[in-house]
């Protein structure tokens, strides 16, 4: 046996190297680390900056480890654990990703004017909740024009069912799901399909069961920096490097070792770092060198709206390609259901709120947000509106309700639709949430499978997030809030596929959309607007090839206008308007389409969108 560690992609987990596997870990407070690998223990040899490390020959893809530290005593996965068989309490599993036969060579990732996003969790988007299983499906995303799956997090997590934002073992694709080739190969079949997939990651904080990651050294943490869901991430104190290599290590190895194409970042409004080099710009940059000649899309949630994450790093930014759009998501919602409680309160659904926002992105770049009592946001007006992702549900905002309703259960059908044709034609980058392309009635609930007593204090802090709506903290409504550890509530979740057929005018509404988006470039056009009416809105779309688009949405009362004082609405020199597409075909469950513009003026019907032609 030798202790010499041969040539290292990464510097931490198990590797399979010439003839073993070289095993690596971060445990600077400890003055021994052993490893017991198939019954058998092994001392590591200390290396540089508080890491141990050892080559064992003869071991290779399938041998089951764990460290033991100081003591001797407590068996712990590896921080860096590759796969955990099971779960997060048992050993880790030494896996070999050069043994999985890759067919995307061709593959170089998804133009960013052609991304239309699809929120997917796996363990509800089928009945088997797998990735084997949801292969199938991807066809039917192709079909309906998706272009980029956004994965809920996939990092192991304690439990038979969660969100999997309360993961603890970074680089170890849940077992819940099947195991890492499963993975791999619903990439590779995605990318056969032509769809790209990113990997929504959680770095800002470690999920509170089976996070060993503490038995190490407490220099992962520290208390320099407030964090809402426990101990803040050490990114920029002293020892940070452990962390530091941990995360950008486990950003590089998702596009490297499974052929992701890019990362979602979860809440990076609490990734505090006061370093030199923000770890968001460190493991951004190490994600895009992980797949030379791909593209690879990294986007963030970030709760301040702060735009600077999308500005290079030479303008004081961090370099990222987009940012979640909670606003237009949140005025879009006020205008379909007239309710504006807790932080929904700083929006009318106005349609000057919705023409800012699809011609700005954020409604808020810098001026006072009430719901916070302090200024909001950072100014983007010099920004493309493709940066920012566009939906009208995600996983929080179905679930932040008493029932996990869908936005079409929530407003008339034909303000859906209408709004449905705003959301899929306007340049930002359009994400649905899974099943809303044939307007699953299917709820999506808050669910975490935990033990007690931490369930009761999930289930009791759900109760608390719930009763910052008004509505929500009547005792009615709180004694029907589901329970987020029963199996019923997840249960309740999985998308009934039946529903495809049997909702098909919904099917054909997204599906016409986001073809016309293709054929007319919308992402690549610029926007102005003017408002029309209380509740009515005209966007107008420059033409890059000749031919001026303008589309109308009225959510309110049909609108009968005899003239139209804005330039806006002026056809192009020497034509005419022509309706090149209306919500309210009856393929789409509409009523039909009048003369929109005529002799006497213009005729604009209610709860519709129609987009003109000249």
């Amino acid at each position: 046996m030798t202790t010499q560690v041969p040539s290292r992609r990464y510097p931490v987990g198990a590797e399979c190297l010439g003839d073993g596997v070289s095993f690596r870990v971060w445990a600077p407070k400890h003055g021994r680390v052993a490893i017991e690998v198939d019954g058998a223990e092994h001392i590591l040899e200390p290396d540089q900056d508080g890491y141990f490390a050892i080559h064992i020959p003869g071991l290779g893809e399938g041998a089951r480890y764990a460290y033991r530290l100081e003591d001797g005593i407590t068996a712990y996965p590896d921080p860096a654990s590759r796969f955990q068989p099971e779960g997060p309490h048992g050993p880790s599993m030494v896996v070999d990703p050069s043994r999985f036969a890759w067919s995307d060579a061709e593959w170089r990732g998804v133009p960013a004017t052609q991304r239309v996003v699809y929120e997917m969790h796996i363990g509800t988007f089928t009945p088997e909740g797998t990735w084997a299983a949801a292969i199938a499906k991807l066809p039917h995303l192709r079909d309906v024009g998706i272009t980029m799956i956004e994965m809920m997090p996939v990092a192991e997590f304690p439990g038979h069912f969660g969100w999997g934002y309360d993961g603890v073992d970074l680089f170890a694709p849940t077992h819940l799901y099947g195991a890492p080739d499963d993975l791999r190969r619903f990439i590779d079949s995605a990318h056969g399909l032509g769809i790209g997939v990113i990997l929504d990651v959680v770095y800002n904080h470690f999920g509170p069961d089976g996070n060993y990651i503490g038995a190490y050294s407490q220099d992962y943490f520290t208390d320099r920096h407030a964090n809402e869901w426990g101990e803040s991430l050490n990114y920029d104190g002293r020892n940070a490097h452990g962390l530091r290599d941990l995360v950008i290590s486990n950003a590089a190895y998702w596009v490297d070792e499974f052929h992701f194409d890019g990362l979602r970042l979860d809440a990076t409004q609490s990734m505090h770092d006061d370093s030199d080099d923000h770890v968001i710009a460190a493991l951004t940059r190490a994600a895009r060198a992980a797949g030379p000649g791909r593209a690879v899309y990294v986007v963030a949630e970030n709760e301040p709206q702060d735009t600077d994450l999308v500005r290079p790093r030479e303008a004081g930014g961090c370099g990222l390609d987009g940012l979640w759009n909670d606003d237009l998501q949140h005025s879009a919602l006020v205008a379909l259901t007239g309710r504006n409680e807790s932080y929904y309160v700083d929006y009318e659904g106005t349609p000057q709120e919705l023409i800012d926002a699809a011609r700005f992105g954020y409604l808020f770049q810098g001026q006072r947000y009430a719901f916070h009592g302090k200024p909001r946001g950072v100014p983007a007006q010099d920004i493309d509106p493709a940066v920012f992702v566009t939906y009208l549900e995600n996983h929080d905002q179905i679930a932040n309700s008493v029932h996990g309703r869908r936005v079409h259960q929530m407003t008339s059908p034909g303000r859906f639709r209408a709004m449905t044709g705003l959301l899929l034609l306007v340049p930002g980058t359009p994400m649905l949430f899974q099943g809303q392309e044939f307007n699953a009635s299917t709820p999506f609930h808050y669910f975490a499978d935990h033990e007690a007593p931490l369930s009761e204090m999930v289930r009791k802090g759900r109760i608390e997030t719930l009763a910052q709506f008004p509505s929500y903290a009547d005792p009615a409504c709180t004694a029907v809030i589901p329970t987020p550890h029963a199996i019923e509530t997840f249960a309740r979740c999985r998308l009934d596929w039946s529903e495809v057929e049997r909702h098909a005018s919904a099917m054909a509404l997204h599906r016409d959309l986001l073809a016309l988006r293709r054929t007319v470039r919308s992402s690549e056009r610029r926007v102005d607007g003017a408002v029309l009416g209380p509740e009515a809105l005209a966007l107008r779309f420059t033409p890059l090839d000749g031919r001026s688009l303008l589309l109308l949405v009225n959510l309110g009362l049909d609108l009968r206008l005899r003239s139209i004082p804005s330039p806006l609405v002026a056809p192009p020199r020497g034509g005419d308007w022509a309706v090149r597409w209306s919500s309210e075909h009856p393929t789409y469950g509409g009523s039909g389409t009048p003369e929109i513009v005529g002799p006497q003026g213009w005729t604009i019907p209610g709860h519709a969108a129609i987009l003109l032609a000249g």
